[in-house]
């Protein structure tokens, strides 16, 4: 029965893992995105007329204030993926512990 349980947990953990790993993926593709748009808003005289998409209308907005909130977003995003490598370098050492005992004790049911 303990067994069966520590199975449950170790499946638990690795589905979590998983999802922390897809969030992490999602948001480093989000700031690749803002990474190539900063870059190509620095290419853009600071009087030019840009636009920013807001759902599915674009909004004229000024070179400054698009650059702030892009590099706000970054900042955020960045605090995310800070937490999220946090919560998965525990869970990793949680399941690494787990599959160390799970081994243990199919080696002694076993044996």
């Amino acid at each position: 029965m303990v067994l069966d349980t520590e199975i449950a947990e170790y499946q638990k953990m690795e589905k979590e893992l998983q999802t922390i790993l897809l969030q992490k993926y999602q948001i480093e593709m989000q700031l690749n995105e803002i990474g190539m748009a900063l870059e190509e808003i620095e290419k853009v005289d600071e009087k030019a007329e840009i636009y920013r998409a807001i759902g599915s209308i674009l909004i004229r907005t000024t070179v400054e204030k698009a650059r702030d909130d892009l590099k706000g977003r970054k900042a955020l995003l960045d605090a995310r993926i800070k937490t999220l490598s946090q919560q998965e370098e525990k869970l990793r050492a949680s399941l690494s512990r787990l599959t160390k005992k799970l081994q243990e004790e199919l080696k002694h049911e076993g044996g």
